[in-house]
């Protein structure tokens, strides 16, 4: 049995090299995206009193169906029922997850959206984030803080 040495060619770039660029690659992309969040979430200068940056996300957490706004409370504006989520928010203290829930039939689909919240109350931070099963069962729970689209 005779074997044969092939001589070794040199490849400038390597499968390793290319697979290390493209992981340097995504982690600039998600070091980017994780940032800007948080930029958006910060009041406009010279903002007082109580203030919520609110979004609300269609379908999973990869979707792109996000919808936000700034709720200012005073005045009340920022969506379609900023006076209704202001007078909510000031009877709970700032806290979403003690906004009295609404009494409403929802259907048993599952189309999932997540509210999220951050800002202040009072002077003291606010951090909100759940997934609720579909809008209804998100409007029944967090009331009128939510309803951005209407």
């Amino acid at each position: 049995m005779t074997y044969s040495i092939k001589p070794y060619t040199f490849k400038p770039y390597s499968v390793r090299a290319t697979a290390l660029r493209g992981a340097l690659l995504a982690a600039v992309v998600l070091l980017a995206a994780g940032q800007a969040p948080a930029r958006a979430a910060a009041p406009p200068h010279g903002v007082r009193g109580d203030w919520l940056y609110l979004t609300v996300t269609r379908g999973d957490d990869r979707s792109s169906d996000t919808r936000g706004t700034l709720l200012l409370c005073d005045p009340p504006q920022g969506h379609a029922h900023a006076a209704e989520a202001c007078a909510q928010l000031g009877a709970a203290g700032g806290d979403i997850d003690a906004v009295p829930a609404v009494g409403m039939i929802c259907p048993m689909i599952y189309a999932p959206v997540t509210a999220r919240a951050h800002g202040e109350w009072k002077g003291r931070p606010v951090e909100y984030a759940r997934t609720f099963s579909n809008a209804c069962v998100m409007a029944a729970r967090t009331g009128e803080v939510f309803a951005l689209d209407t």
